[in-house]
């Protein structure tokens, strides 16, 4: 399966659990309308489980993620970023910091936390959040990613503002869970 994934806001380096939760809550809308199509729109029942053994889905603090790349589908991702950045190209050190401090924080912001202290303390679900999507059950399951950075030409609303298109690829390691046939 392919498809892209839009985030346009601020990148910080090393950003904490707020930031990158501001950043995966982008994300989440769009990993939603994906779910809510072909094929995946068949594959509901992976995370409604009311068995915690049967589901795909990660309770962390008061939120419920789903991941779509994940170990019990057997699916590890490719995934190639262009960032737009307003510095001219070739300027590694930015405003909003280092390149690979900030990819850390873009590529964390995809996966689930990883444990309960990776979300603020006062994060809490909003409306349609209930289950909340991610790209990724962990960021280990990431088998390519390639980087293109080229300066966005336009003015910035905030300081450390980024356009960063995804394209998504999955890669099926494995052809059946539970007997299902995965997308």
């Amino acid at each position: 399966m392919k498809f892209s994934l839009y985030y346009r806001g601020p990148l910080k380096s090393n950003g904490g659990p707020k930031e990158k939760h501001l950043i995966r809550r982008s994300f989440h809308p769009q990993l939603k309308t994906l779910w809510n199509q072909e094929p995946l729109s068949h594959f509901t029942g992976f995370y409604e489980s009311k068995n915690a053994e049967d589901s795909i889905a990660r309770r962390i603090g008061q939120f419920k993620f789903v991941p779509l790349v994940c170990q019990a589908f057997h699916f590890v991702t490719s995934i190639r970023i262009t960032l737009l950045r307003p510095e001219p190209p070739g300027s590694i050190v930015t405003q909003g910091g280092d390149i690979d401090n900030r990819l850390k924080t873009l590529l964390d912001s995809l996966k689930i936390p990883s444990e309960p202290n990776a979300l603020h303390p006062d994060e809490k679900p909003c409306p349609g959040e209930e289950i909340f999507f991610c790209l990724l059950e962990d960021d280990n399951l990431i088998t390519e990613l390639s980087v293109n950075t080229k300066q966005l030409l336009e003015p910035i609303r905030e300081k450390g503002e980024v356009i960063t298109i995804l394209d998504i690829e999955t890669i099926k390691t494995g052809t059946l869970l539970g007997g299902v046939e995965l997308p």
